[in-house]
């Protein structure tokens, strides 16, 4: 089930929120445990095995953790926890993976994998690992209640797509949270801005994308630009139009969630921009594998080395495929050298930031089309397109196409990508000094939105989240 269906938002979403807000609180949280785990159930049933499977070993990890009286003992139970999930996790994402290109070395020495990959199950395995790795280092208190912790690792608002919960974020909340009209008020809003961009912006610019990337060596180069530029808004605003619905359900039910995207287009570097991008996943991978290697406090050569685990771990984590690592270790070049020379922090003149802002952003649109690429080969033949050296055209019909009939949607994704529709929103509020005329606008903005989603919808033009299967 995902979030942009009639299924979801006309019977699951209304007839949860209408039991949740009826029955007493001490129930709600088993109540939504319920919910969560038919929603995960409803697209691969034989799955939800798998994911009781993580909140079992992490629960009795976690208790074993909280009962060991010496340190030797707890890190026995944290390995061996962090061992199953990571385990877990690679057989079901990377055995065929690692099967095949095995096979193509070696030459058919291993009989052939077909295994199913659930859901987001990178999503709340990180959540897990992340659990057990507070309770082992005491910044939070093993959670007694099995049921609890279960709830966290697959409340649904956040399990299939993220953004990666840490429990010490929600663990309060979990035992107490406020429940009021306001937050419920916020996250309607929050939840409709993230199904427009999902809707009418991401699914729109996935018609350019696709077209663009299936080609071949006839795509001009023009086009190869404008499929490029309209897959990194495609993927800005499929992901982060997830988290923000994410964060919208979660308002709804009375939790805090935080941010997971922060403008990130409008970075002046590389590092800035992983800053601003999945933000969860980024702070995940610092707080959990940079920072205990030694992070930046180190030599050059340790550094270097604490940069290639994580960007090779990176690249691995959004799936099993070469150009996934291609992608990550891009990365680790280029923050590399951003970490050893300094820049843009030595670069003075309003000009040369200017032009490494520009850098920034088409390293990271090129580095997209290697994301977005099926294969390394196909990688090539798209970039050999965008600098003209496949014999291909400068210009094509097919482009011009369909430039006439998208470029409107690429225009207002550009435009939102940097923070235009925030100027204006907050220009406006510093304007209108009566709060009920600003209540009004935005009412009279959301009920069209609303209506134009359910439109797209029905219809049936909305596609399956990028990060779905990450």
């Amino acid at each position: 089930m995902i979030f942009t269906s009639a299924l979801f938002l006309f019977v699951f979403l209304p007839c949860v929120l209408l039991i949740y807000y009826c029955v007493p609180f001490k129930i709600k949280n088993y109540f939504l445990l319920f919910s969560s785990l038919c929603f995960y159930a409803y697209g691969e049933p034989k799955f939800v095995f798998v994911m009781m499977a993580i909140i079992i070993i992490n629960y009795l990890a976690a208790m074993q953790i909280g009962k060991a009286k010496n340190k030797s003992l707890q890190k026995v139970y944290l390995y061996s926890a962090i061992a199953l999930n990571v385990g877990n996790l690679c057989f079901f994402k990377y055995l065929n993976f690692a099967v095949s290109n095995i096979d193509l070395i070696f030459g058919n020495i291993l009989p052939k994998t077909n295994i199913s990959l659930p859901i987001g199950i990178s999503f709340f395995t990180f959540q897990a690992m992340s659990y057990i790795i507070d309770v082992y280092r005491g910044e939070v208190l093993p959670q007694r209640n099995p049921f609890f912790l279960g709830l966290y690792i697959s409340l649904f608002p956040q399990l299939i797509a993220g953004p990666i919960v840490r429990y010490q974020t929600i663990e309060k909340q979990i035992t107490f949270r406020e429940i009021y009209l306001d937050k419920f008020v916020q996250g309607i809003k929050r939840f409709l801005l993230g199904l427009s961009k999902k809707v009418m912006l991401a699914n729109n610019l996935a018609i350019v994308s696709d077209m663009a990337f299936s080609q071949g060596k006839d795509l001009s180069v023009c086009f190869a630009w404008y499929g490029a530029a309209a897959y990194a808004l495609q993927i800005y605003f499929d992901f982060s139009g997830y988290s923000d619905m994410a964060i919208g359900l979660g308002k709804l039910f009375g939790f805090e969630f935080l941010e997971n995207f922060n403008y990130p287009y409008l970075s002046k570097s590389i590092g800035e921009f992983w800053r601003r991008w999945h933000i969860s996943l980024g702070s995940w991978f610092r707080d959990y594998v940079y920072i205990p290697l030694g992070g930046s406090k180190v030599g050059r050569v340790k550094l270097i080395r604490n940069l290639f685990i994580v960007w090779f771990l990176t690249g691995v984590w959004h799936g099993a495929n070469w150009t996934f690592i291609l992608w990550g270790l891009a990365y680790f070049v280029i923050l590399t050298f951003e970490k050893l020379t300094q820049i843009p922090k030595r670069l003075e003149s309003k000009l040369s930031k200017r032009l490494y802002s520009c850098f920034t952003l088409v390293f990271i649109m090129i580095a997209f089309v290697l994301f977005r690429s099926n294969g390394i080969n196909e990688f090539i033949i798209y970039i050999k397109a965008m600098l003209c050296m496949n014999g291909n055209v400068f210009l094509d019909n097919t482009f011009l196409r369909f430039f006439g009939e998208y470029k409107l949607f690429l225009v207002f994704a550009v435009f939102s990508a940097f923070a235009g529709v925030k100027m204006i929103k907050t220009y406006m509020t510093s304007r209108i000094v009566n709060k009920q005329a600003i209540e009004v606008i935005i009412f009279v903005i959301y009920v069209p939105l609303f209506l134009i989603n359910i439109s797209y919808i029905i219809i049936g033009s909305y596609n399956p989240f990028i990060y779905f299967n990450f």
